[in-house]
């Protein structure tokens, strides 16, 4: 039992320590958010009109595509400099709804045509790749089927291709359905960190950044030179970034620059989400890290490439470092462990904590009333906490898989029009995954640690039970209500 108790410790320490340490990087990421850069022009003479080619990839949205389409088809561009491609892989009503858009518009003279694949071969980026032959713009944006862009996104992007050493440019995500439900706001708090702090922090600080597959822009010669679209990864957007940066190309980040989406409205849409994105970027890391460093890319560019590829593979530790939290205060007791020396990691929780704050409540947030933005911050964000802890079973299974080496089918994340999700059917099963039902388990365990915890005083164990403990629960609630719903 006494090797076994140390064992235990030592486990919890290692994954103390990397926890905290990936919160002080986002924390260093904060400190290169606010450094200041050369701001890109904010217009283009319209007579410099390039070619531009927007491509749509759509797998079964059959509730987004025409909204999709007549979006696009807004966009303040000179009609005959604009193609627009709709990447069509569906076997719903999908193609047909896509069929007559686009008829709708060649008939008022713009160009846009329908690329219809029956076999998903490569998912997004075998369609992506598979329509390369057929473009002709200098340049190519790319919209998923949730997103809205304002009309003049061509315009406020095309100047940060004046440095010839731009092959691409990303723009922030927005939210057109954040506050729709509690579930669409903690998603809008993660994701408004990576698209401030974390995205304009590599920026500024001179490291690589990524493409996230939508709402940006490419050179084509810039995919051309980095080997195309590759799917052997189910981030190919992140993949293809790292392969153009490592051929000398850069990635412009437009922070001040947006483009509305939809968030996922039910749980297995989100978890179908972060599966992909957790795997994909295990994938990516085991593809990409030896050419990173193996690259004359300076040291710090190379560990702050590794921070950002092995941002999924947290999630293992922090697994590890909850199921652990149980059993420790007990060999801590037996060890005789100081535990005041325990404290100087709670930097790690401050840094995260400040992150967030600036990244939702200084920036990324509606310009309401200060003090009302503060107090949503003060009840959201031990929700968010919870609920991100409590995350880290299904994306630790994910990260496994990636490196493991399984294959999987890149399962997209189906939007709804979230102004009529009455009126629709949901796109998953209704049976529970067993991860679901071991999610509540492990909320009855923590259950157990927070009632155990009465009488110990201990305020950081028993804070941290007491979220993981909500964050099970919340999620297991979810796939109930999930299952048993009438969509």
């Amino acid at each position: 039992m006494i090797v076994l108790g140390w064992i235990i410790l030592g486990i919890y320490f290692v994954s103390l320590v990397v926890v905290t340490v990936y919160s002080l990087n986002q924390l260093y990421l904060l400190i290169m958010y606010y450094r200041t850069i050369k701001p890109t022009k904010s217009s283009l003479p319209k007579k410099d009109t390039p070619i531009v080619t927007v491509q749509l990839p759509l797998y079964n949205e059959q509730y987004v595509t025409e909204r999709l389409i007549d979006q696009i088809m807004r966009l303040d561009y000179p009609k005959e400099k604009l193609q627009v491609q709709v990447l069509d892989d569906s076997t719903d009503k999908t193609t047909d709804i896509a069929a007559k858009c686009v008829a709708k518009y060649k008939s008022q003279g713009f160009k846009i045509d329908l690329i219809h694949r029956k076999d998903r071969s490569g998912y997004k980026a075998g369609a992506l790749k598979s329509s390369m032959e057929k473009v002709q713009g200098e340049f190519i944006a790319i919209f998923d089927a949730d997103f809205l862009p304002e009309s003049d996104f061509i315009w406020k992007v095309l100047p940060s291709f004046d440095d010839q050493r731009v092959g691409v440019v990303q723009t922030r995500w927005a939210h057109l359905n954040q506050s729709y439900s509690l579930l669409t706001e903690l998603q809008a708090v993660q994701l408004n960190v990576h698209f401030t702090i974390e995205q304009a922090g590599r920026y500024r600080g001179n490291y690589l950044l990524q493409f996230n597959g939508t709402a940006g822009m490419w050179r084509k010669a810039t995919i051309d030179d980095a080997g195309g679209w590759e799917s052997d990864t189910l981030t190919e957007d992140l993949d293809l970034s790292y392969r153009a940066q490592l051929k000398g190309w850069k990635i412009s980040y437009l922070e001040n620059v947006t483009a509305p989406a939809e968030l996922p409205i039910e749980i297995n849409g989100l978890k179908s989400q972060q599966y992909r994105w957790m795997k994909g970027g295990a994938q990516s890391a085991k593809k990409l890290l030896k050419h990173v460093w193996k690259s004359d890319l300076s040291l710090g560019t190379k560990i702050q490439a590794s921070f950002h590829l092995l941002a999924s593979s947290v999630f293992l530790f922090i697994i590890a470092l909850t199921i652990l939290s149980v059993p420790v205060p007990y060999m801590i007791k037996m060890s005789g462990i100081n535990t005041d020396h325990f404290s100087v990691f709670l930097v790690g929780f401050f840094a995260f904590f400040s992150v967030s704050f600036v990244a939702n409540v200084v920036k990324a947030w509606p310009k309401e009333n200060y003090v009302i933005r503060i107090l949503k911050f003060i009840f959201l964000f031990p929700y968010f906490m919870s609920v991100s802890m409590a995350m880290a079973l299904h994306n630790s299974w994910a990260v496994i898989s990636g490196y493991v080496g399984n294959d999987s089918t890149f399962v997209r994340t189906p939007k709804y029009g979230f102004d009529l999700m009455k009126e629709k059917k949901s796109y998953f099963s209704k049976k529970m995954s067993w991860l679901a039902i071991f999610e509540g388990l492990l909320g009855c365990y923590f259950a157990y640690a927070v009632i155990s915890d009465i009488g110990r005083i201990n305020p950081t164990f028993n804070s941290m039970h007491l979220m993981l403990a909500v964050g099970y629960f919340t999620l297991f609630g979810y796939a109930l209500q999930s299952k048993f719903s009438k969509g």
